[in-house]
């Protein structure tokens, strides 16, 4: 059966997946960029002047294999954006989804067809919902679940993540979205792989266990 995975999820040293709080002008809150600046020195983001090493290496698994993706309101706007009939997203007319998208929101809306083969759809399901509608637009591929940390945590509390790629980032927020709360004994489902890269992060793979 094709995989749930996750990939690029940076956090902080102390867990925390964005900053706080969150507006059109501040995505990630006191946090900045500063979760993401490892992946922006990349070939993955960068492909003339971006480093190849194993960041690059990791980075570019985000791209591989996938029909669908889930991801929280947060994720697609900031507070309000359902108020807003004109709001498409962060990222321009043509996103870099490529696949249906599924937004989970309380508010649904009609689906929202973009350039470059992006649709995106407005769920108030369950994480099991969710899951069962975006395999179905994905077909044989993997279905990417995106974020924020809230989503990745119910998902993951539901058993319902396969593949988890983090990057601990060295710095500490103290506030913000944390996606550890309730994980407790996660050691006991997944295999887990740490490696440590020269930028500083350290990136953790968790496996789910057959």
């Amino acid at each position: 059966m094709p995989l749930v995975r996750v990939h690029n999820f940076s956090i902080s040293l102390d867990g925390f997946g964005s900053g706080e709080p969150q507006s059109l002008e501040s995505p990630f809150g006191h946090a900045g960029q500063r979760l993401h600046e490892w992946m922006f020195a990349t070939s993955f983001w960068d492909r003339e002047a971006g480093q190849r090493g194993v960041d690059a290496v990791f980075a570019a698994r985000h791209e591989l294999g996938f029909g669908a993706e889930i991801m929280g309101a947060n994720k697609f706007g900031p507070p309000g954006w359902q108020d807003d009939p004109d709001w498409q997203g962060w990222w321009g007319d043509e996103p870099p989804f490529h696949t249906p998208t599924y937004v989970l929101t309380h508010r649904p809306r009609p689906p929202l067809e973009m350039a470059g083969g992006t649709t995106f759809h407005f769920l108030d399901a369950s994480p099991a919902e969710a899951i069962a509608v975006a395999r179905e637009a994905a077909g044989d591929l993997d279905v990417r679940l995106g974020g924020g940390a809230s989503v990745v945590r119910d998902f993951v509390a539901a058993g319902l993540v396969d593949h988890l790629h983090l990057v601990v980032v060295p710095i500490v927020l103290g506030r913000g979205a944390r996606l550890w709360d309730g994980l407790e004994a996660l050691e006991d489902t997944f295999d887990i792989e740490s490696v440590s890269s020269p930028s500083g992060v350290t990136h953790l793979t968790f496996t789910k266990r057959g």
